[in-house]
């Protein structure tokens, strides 16, 4: 009824073109709000992508020393990690035998699937060379050839590796082989990983171990040694690199834990699942070297402030830090020093008994933590304590 109010007076062939008009106009409507949904939705994709942090599934970054995160990425997501498991099976040799210990090769680490050192049937090795064939070449089979032997059985060494986990706060870590190959039930975070490596880096045989690009060792029933070489790129690529692990199976993708020191500051870190893990790491650490400065506020024995002490043979006791107080702090922080200590201690005080901490903050954050001790002994007030303290002064003054 409408087209035909608006038609009125126009021949038949006009009303057909009017139609013919509005299907167009009708089609082009449909047509632009389909580019617009189009552009909306890849404007979101574009959004998404853009706030994804790292090309690894899982990714950390700490600072060595005050165990600061600098950077996380899904970085208490559970995944697998493959042969970066060594680096617990290593700490734990270390913590628990000699370098010179004689490791026996056993049926069970004989003929290890995957990386392997060749191990024979019986061949014995020193810890030590056991050690870096796991960690240059990734010897699987020098794994658990360690484990055996550290643990006594390989279960009993699962045992310690678990147990070791949850006393680094790694509590979102469970291992069930001490070399990495795709079990049930064995997987970590990258902030996990991130803590056993800082772990590990504190022994200075590991860190031997973790920044030497090429070594030999025995090997029974040959003419010449085992030549080993570590396949982390970052030692040769990356300035002030210190490692730490490569790692790779399917199921958990090309894993790392890696470390550097530039400016004073050291980190080490972890990138799970990740294709491009040489340069997704150098291109992290690059980043929170970048944002980030390590300022040392306090040094160990430096005088923190004096107490009072109850029923002392001296009225006050003077009190010293244990260890320096250092963090890294971004562009924009600025420190801050908490101290936590009682108004007064009660006697007798040894030198070196922890009395209080200091905290040192970044914003609300609390970023380093350190005990503040006696800098001296005070003995208790008695008679016999008056009587020597009147000597002590006699004999100053004689």
């Amino acid at each position: 009824m409408k087209m035909t109010l608006q038609c009125a007076g126009v021949g038949k062939r006009s009303i057909k073109r009017t139609i013919y008009m509005k299907k167009i106009c009708a089609a082009l409507v449909i047509i632009s709000l389909m580019l617009y949904n189009a552009a909306v939705g890849e404007t979101e994709f574009v959004d998404i992508a853009a706030a994804k942090l790292s090309s690894a599934k899982s990714a950390c970054i700490l600072e060595e020393v005050s165990g600061r995160v600098l950077f996380e990425w899904n970085a208490r997501e559970r995944l697998p990690m493959a042969s970066t498991t060594k680096i617990m099976t290593c700490l734990l040799a270390l913590e628990n035998s000699s370098l010179d210990d004689i490791v026996t090769t056993s049926k069970n680490a004989y003929g290890q699937p995957g990386t392997s050192i060749y191990l024979l049937l019986g061949e014995t090795l020193s810890m030590r060379d056991m050690l870096t064939g796991l960690m240059l070449a990734s010897g699987n089979d020098a794994a658990v050839a360690i484990a055996e032997h550290v643990g006594g059985t390989l279960a009993g060494f699962l045992d310690m590796m678990n147990a070791r986990a949850q006393s680094l706060g790694a509590y979102d870590t469970h291992f069930n082989s001490p070399n990495g190959l795709p079990t049930d039930d064995h997987y970590t975070t990258a902030y996990d990983l991130a803590l056993i490596t800082r772990e590990a880096m504190k022994h200075h045989v590991f860190r031997e171990l973790v920044s030497t690009q090429r070594a030999t060792i025995p090997w029974a029933e040959h003419d010449y040694d085992r030549v080993l070489t570590n396949k982390n790129r970052l030692l040769s690529d990356y300035e002030g690199a210190t490692g730490v692990k490569t790692g790779f199976t399917n199921a958990a993708g090309r894993c790392l834990a890696f470390g550097a020191v530039r400016n004073g500051m050291e980190v080490v870190g972890v990138v799970l699942n990740c294709s491009d893990w040489f340069d997704e790491s150098m291109r992290l650490m690059d980043k929170v070297f970048g944002e980030f400065t390590m300022l040392s506020l306090l040094r160990s024995g430096d005088p923190v402030r004096s107490v009072d002490i109850t029923d002392g043979i001296e009225p006050t006791l003077p009190l010293i830090l244990k260890g320096d107080l250092e963090a890294p702090f971004g562009l924009t922080e600025s420190p801050n020093i908490r101290l936590v200590i009682p108004d007064s201690v009660r006697a007798p005080i040894k030198a070196g008994d922890t009395v209080g901490l200091v905290r040192l903050y970044a914003g609300d954050a609390v970023v380093q933590e350190r005990e503040v001790i006696a800098a001296r002994s005070v003995e208790q007030r008695s008679f016999l304590g008056g009587i020597r303290q009147i000597l002590r002064h006699w004999l100053m003054l004689t």
